[in-house]
């Protein structure tokens, strides 16, 4: 196995060569998909070398390097430190944020004037394990500035053998929260979901032994998804199991929705990435 470097350039060849060689194939099935749950997504198996995704898998950060996320909401580690770890964890990163990337995913999509997300707002690392997962939720709305409109998740797993056993998988849910379909968090796998007011995701919980490792990158645009003006916090729910931590979750995002009414540009510090830009 070849250990010379691989640069951001290649990575973007590698993963523009992947996407058009299924293009119509993605964009049928992306088109399709919203049947089910009402989130349309599609999911790219394969998308770079093996040998590749399995270097990319090595150079991962270990969880005790990155902050725990921890609440009853969700609880996993993220990172966007990348001045700290192998180059190859910005380079796949913002390999994803290349206009040639971005150009063929709104062929994919069809959505328009998409934006990456350089200050990585949204995205970066994370990593989950036994125990961890995500709550049920739909995502912010908007990126700091509120100017441009949360429009796609991009979703890059790189622990290799995952299976849908293992649990951290990503489910998508209907308006009401009550049923799902799940995409297993394969190993080499690209997942594209588009966000919406009602586009309810989770991760379910991790129950195996292991890491599950995963690249996230989240595009914007200055076109609302729905046509009309929204706005709205990260908001939780719970599994429908769990009615109780439904109620309590209500409850959070309008306390939460009501602060950043007062408080546009909200409380909390900006955790974004502050390093060079692609």
């Amino acid at each position: 196995m070849s250990s010379a470097p691989i640069s951001r350039a290649a990575l973007t060849d590698l993963i523009c060569a992947r996407l058009t060689s299924s293009l119509a194939e993605l964009r049928a099935a992306f088109d399709a998909s919203g049947q089910a749950v009402g989130v349309r997504h599609v999911v790219v198996d394969d998308l770079l070398p093996v040998e590749i995704a399995e270097r990319i898998h090595r150079a991962f950060p270990q969880p005790s390097a990155m902050r725990l996320m921890d609440s009853f909401r969700e609880r996993k580690y993220t990172s966007k430190r990348f001045d700290q770890f192998d180059p190859l964890m910005a380079d796949i990163t913002f390999a994803v944020q290349d206009p040639r990337v971005v150009a063929i995913v709104e062929q994919i999509t069809g959505i328009r004037e998409q934006i990456p997300d350089s200050s990585l707002y949204a995205g970066g690392l994370s990593a989950m394990v036994k125990g961890h997962h995500l709550g049920p939720h739909i995502d912010n709305s908007h990126e700091a500035s509120r100017r441009y409109y949360r429009t796609l998740n991009l979703l890059y797993y790189v622990t290799p053998g995952w299976t849908l056993e293992n649990g951290g998988n990503l489910e998508l849910w209907d308006r009401r929260v009550q049923k799902n379909v799940t995409l297993v968090s394969r190993f080499n796998r690209l997942a594209l979901m588009e966000t919406t007011p009602t586009s309810w995701h989770s991760v379910s919980p991790v129950v195996a032994d292991g890491t599950r490792c995963c690249v996230s990158n989240y595009y914007f645009s200055p076109r609302s998804p729905t046509g009309t003006d929204y706005f709205n916090v990260t908001s939780f729910s719970a599994r429908p199991e769990q009615p109780l931590l439904r109620l309590l979750a209500r409850a959070d995002n309008g306390l939460r929705q009501g602060l950043r009414a007062l408080v546009p540009q909200g409380l909390g510090k900006k955790d974004v990435y502050e390093g060079p830009k692609p």
